[in-house]
């Protein structure tokens, strides 16, 4: 039986988000266990006039290739991979999992060969994004580890995945979006005016440099669920402290409790409660590793606990996230890396943000509204 908010989901993924067109070469990748969605998608787009593919992983595959390959095959993209991301007009990304802690005991540095390798074709298929040749979203489909993860239910988690989307009956989510999007790109208008941020929270004041860098809303178009405004830093321009006190997740590995120190940059120290040998691999991948290639704000206050998912976590209203890594080019951000780890910072209470010496975030929210229409 299909499931109606699949369809609804589906559908929005593809005239909203992506806006595809008959003939289109769209690929709908994603592990096993979002085989539901992915079958939505492909009946979605074949109905559309599209051209479409899947590309289903095995979800045990990364695991056995970090067991028990050689670094040459961790190492190893193929001419068929390039040639793909070179050819493809549009791309969904479903993440679930069965199991999304597989990876824990997994060698750390042998991961992030991987990790890095991996992000080479998802560099190329961002050049392709930037240039206005391809476009690309990612979603969640609910499974009973991301419930778990969350301490919901499964049925509870569907539902709030896909409130989060505002894909159950009786909603326009097109309309939904459209209404998000002019709030959200309004709010990053006013930001781009802005030469430096500091941000305070419980052991936390860290001032980034953002002179010149563009914001942008995200509204949907690129993550569903979606809501924050975000840049990339100026490289060389952060400095101070800043702790985390959601769990950093990544690639199925959690952290807990991470600091770091900044110091024109780059991080000079670090530690964490649990995975600081995790979180030291990391950012000893390469050199644009500990640099700062992103800092938002979370708006969506619909989305308001922690699941373990970055999808919504980093979305979470009245947080703000930075990642460690890979820039965007497009904004300005010049940063190169094999990462990009976004972690959390929970400023809901005791946190401020001040813009150039101004005041303009406290316990979690902007202080002033900023009207659509002055954009």
């Amino acid at each position: 039986m299909n499931d109606p908010r699949l369809e609804r989901l589906a559908a929005l993924l593809l005239d909203y988000s992506l806006a595809v067109e008959p003939r289109q070469m769209l690929r709908l990748e994603g592990y096993d266990a979002a085989a539901p969605l992915l079958l939505a998608l492909y009946r979605a787009a074949v109905e559309r006039g599209v051209n479409p593919y899947t590309g289903i992983l095995l979800e045990e595959a990364d695991e056995v290739l970090l067991e028990a390959g050689s670094m040459e095959q961790v190492e190893f993209l193929s001419d068929i991979d390039w040639a793909e991301i070179d050819a493809v007009d549009a791309v969904v990304t479903v993440w679930g999992r069965r199991n999304t802690r597989a990876l824990t005991r997994i060698d750390a540095d042998r991961h992030q060969h991987l990790i890095a390798t991996r992000r080479k074709l998802s560099n190329r298929l961002w050049e392709r994004i930037d240039a206005g040749q391809a476009r690309w979203v990612g979603t969640q489909v609910p499974t009973t580890a991301h419930a778990q993860d969350a301490g919901m239910s499964l049925g509870d988690y569907e539902q709030f995945v896909f409130a989060a989307c505002h894909v159950l009956e009786g909603e326009d989510p097109v309309a939904y979006w459209q209404s998000t999007s002019a709030a959200l790109n309004a709010r990053a208008h006013e930001l781009s005016s802005a030469r430096e941020l500091r941000i305070v929270g419980p052991d936390t004041d860290l001032r980034l440099v953002v002179e010149g860098r563009t914001w942008r809303g995200a509204d949907g178009k690129l993550n569903m669920p979606d809501g924050e405004v975000y840049t990339s830093p100026v490289e060389d321009g952060t400095a101070g402290d800043v702790r985390f006190t959601f769990p950093a997740i990544f690639s199925g590995r959690q952290v807990e409790d991470v600091r770091l120190r900044f110091e024109d940059g780059r991080v000079v120290a670090h530690e964490a409660a649990r995975g600081a040998d995790y979180l030291g691999a990391m950012l000893d991948m390469d050199a644009g590793s500990r640099t700062l290639g992103e800092v938002a704000f979370g708006l969506n206050y619909e989305i308001d606990r922690f699941t373990g998912d970055i999808l919504f976590d980093e979305k979470i209203g009245g947080t703000m996230h930075l990642a460690l890594g890979s820039a965007f080019k497009d904004l300005g951000g010049r940063n190169e890396s094999g990462l990009h780890w976004d972690m959390i910072c929970d400023l809901r209470s005791g946190g401020e943000v001040f813009a150039d010496g101004e005041l303009i975030w406290k316990d979690g929210a902007f202080l002033r509204d900023v009207e659509p229409a002055n954009v």
